[in-house]
């Protein structure tokens, strides 16, 4: 499959586009700085708010794995709001969002989200936030948009298990009682949804155990 991933350089991005080509996907990256990656594979090198449907059309695939910098945690919607826009009119490629955990509901009645409980760090508010608005924002879009919330402890030095456990729009613990993804394992469930197409125009989540 052709994937494309903004983001590339980052450290999800990265693991995403890493584990494409594990599978041996044509993957491309979609970055700023192409002296920022070492990967060997195909590069464009744009701005995502510089980016046209011409640029994305044709792919499988393109993975929002864009992370706003702190101060601007508002481009996080204007961020969405811009792929959205050139995702438009598109029937064949899709849109897989990197979510946060923030927007996932803590209760049975989908009341309360994570974000709205004491208990979530204060420093995260703003890009929890923000993501949650945008999520919000997509949900109501007719492009063919899949948002990947990670679990709450989102891990970059977990190791990669290869499993995992779903869930849809509610937190979700592991064995252990804990609300866990390593970066890898979020990778293989996001890459998987790609192969699979399980989730379109949803929102889900994923949890696994530490290795």
């Amino acid at each position: 499959m052709k994937i494309a991933v903004i983001g590339a350089s980052g450290k999800q991005g990265n693991m995403i586009l890493k584990e494409a080509l594990l599978r041996g996907h044509d993957a491309t990256a979609i970055i700023r700085d192409k002296a920022k990656l070492k990967d060997a594979v195909p590069v464009v090198e744009k701005d995502l708010f510089d980016l046209h449907t011409e640029d994305i059309k044709g792919y499988d695939a393109v993975v929002d794995a864009f992370n706003a910098p702190l101060g601007k945690e508002d481009l996080h919607i204007a961020s969405l709001k811009h792929l959205e826009e050139i995702f438009t009119g598109l029937s064949e490629t899709r849109l897989i969002v990197v979510g946060g955990a923030g927007s996932l509901f803590v209760d049975a009645d989908k009341n309360v989200r994570l974000v709205d409980t004491e208990e979530f760090p204060k420093a995260f508010l703003p890009t929890a936030s923000n993501m949650g608005e945008a999520f919000k924002k997509l949900q109501k879009s007719e492009i063919l948009w899949t948002y990947l919330s990670p679990a709450a402890f989102f891990d970059y030095r977990g190791k990669r298990t290869g499993s995992y456990k779903i869930g849809a729009d509610n937190l979700i613990k592991n064995a252990a009682g804990e609300s866990y993804i390593s970066y890898a394992d979020y990778a293989v469930a996001l890459v998987d949804e790609i192969e699979k197409k399980a989730h379109i125009r949803k929102r889900f989540t994923v949890v696994g155990e530490k290795a």
